[in-house]
């Protein structure tokens, strides 16, 4: 296969110089797996996420636990595009830019270039480059967004029963939110109250996909891709639907086996996502990256440091952020300047410094727009204060536990 040609050839041209006869025949080795494949499929795409392989749209489960996967990512190769034009020299200079990142010391280019020519694409996982004439549209609302709640509610029983991920509700509901959003010449943040505790992972989904939109705006996206990022804040507890309630809701510390079976939600909501039949490999990786710090905290953890993906550490901030805002079962809600305090003070270890700055100013700045949809009746009420678990959640260590318990709620 291609993809075992290729991991071969790597080794055997960081080890030989050019025009070894052993570097060459792997030269040749590789090129004709790569033409067998373009026989079948003229446009090959391949992403790499953490220990996860997909080729278009389906995970390569063989490759789970692969190597070069990881090796890959960590250098900014998260796609690979190939077509019929590629030649065995685009080839070799591919490889040799790869070897040349990973530190062989091995002559390449001065990096991993998001476009090369020859046939071969690669570079990271993202959204576009916001244009430069972009506009939002201004919509009166009303909204309360029940309908979308209970279509949540629907998407989780199709995962959690069929393994089946409706993107297109999921999309309809990311619509329905841009527009609540829009209003009165103002941008305004729709963010629900928690009614009743096993409300939390649809409530908490929605709140995350509109704080992730939120961002979006405020740094200056399009349309398109403010939506994108709202899919991929919509989907990444996803994993949490597999989680049974009693543990998503005990008021105690988990013991290690529960521990593990939370600690597992970012894979298995990665591989929810990467099942379905559509490119969603953004929203995977943001799945996959959500609790990972910017020290190298957090879970899962991956063989070779690299860092999340932009758009996983903004996820995490807006996940952080509605947790803590959120009244659960072993600890009350934060107000939302102590949450902002934490955010500041943790910039630079376990969040993105520039991600939460400009967190922190969205919120300050657009906090008389943000509108709690149900009334304060309908909210849960406070629950008798308990005593915090430590922090030993494989999140890092920090101070005060109401975060710590953050990774197996938010």
């Amino acid at each position: 296969m291609f993809l075992h040609s290729l991991a071969q050839a790597l080794a055997m041209l960081s080890l030989y110089p050019e025009g070894h006869a052993t570097r060459e025949r792997s030269l040749d080795q590789v090129f004709g797996r790569l033409d067998d494949l373009l026989q079948h499929d003229p446009r090959p795409i391949f992403s790499f996420l953490g220990d996860e392989v997909v080729h278009s749209d389906h995970p390569l489960r063989e490759f789970r636990g692969w190597p070069w996967s990881a090796r890959l990512a960590s250098i900014g190769v998260q796609r690979l595009e190939l077509d019929r034009t590629v030649t065995r020299d685009a080839l070799e200079d591919f490889l040799d830019d790869v070897i040349h990142k990973l530190g062989s010391g091995s002559p390449g280019t001065s990096q991993v270039r998001p476009t090369s020519p020859g046939g071969i694409r690669y570079g990271e996982i993202g959204v576009d480059a916001p244009p430069a004439d972009r506009t939002v549209a201004q919509v009166a609302g009303g909204f309360t967004l029940e309908d979308e709640v209970e279509a949540i509610r629907w998407i989780h029983r199709e995962v959690q029963d069929h393994e089946h991920l409706p993107l297109l509700e999921a999309e309809t509901v990311i619509r329905a939110l841009a527009v609540a959003m829009h209003g009165d010449q103002q941008v305004v943040v729709p963010l629900l109250r928690l009614r009743e505790f096993d409300e939390y992972t649809t409530t908490h989904s929605m709140n995350v996909a509109v704080l992730a939109m939120a961002m979006g705006e405020w740094s200056g996206l399009g349309g398109a891709d403010v939506r994108t990022m709202g899919v991929a804040g919509l989907l990444h507890d996803l994993g949490k639907v597999k989680i049974p309630l009693d543990i998503l809701t005990k008021p105690g510390k988990l013991t290690t086996e529960e521990r593990e079976i939370m600690n597992d939600h970012p894979v298995e909501g990665a591989r929810l996502i990467l099942s379905t039949e559509v490119n969603m490999d953004l929203a995977a990786t943001v799945a996959y990256e959500h609790h990972r710090m910017i020290d190298g905290g957090g879970y899962p953890t991956v063989r070779f440091p690299r860092d999340a993906h932009q758009a996983s550490r903004i996820v995490h901030v807006c996940d952080v952020y509605d947790a803590l805002r959120t009244v659960r079962p072993y600890r009350d809600a934060w107000e939302a300047e102590r949450i902002l305090s934490y955010i500041d003070d943790r910039a630079g270890t376990e969040f993105d410094v520039d991600i939460a700055s400009q967190f922190v100013q969205m919120i300050r700045a657009w906090e008389p727009a943000i509108v709690e949809l149900h009334r304060p009746e309908d909210t849960v009420p406070d629950t008798e204060t308990r005593p915090a678990p430590a922090r030993g959640d494989g999140e890092g260590s920090v101070r005060e536990a109401p975060v710590g318990e953050k990774g197996r709620s938010g």
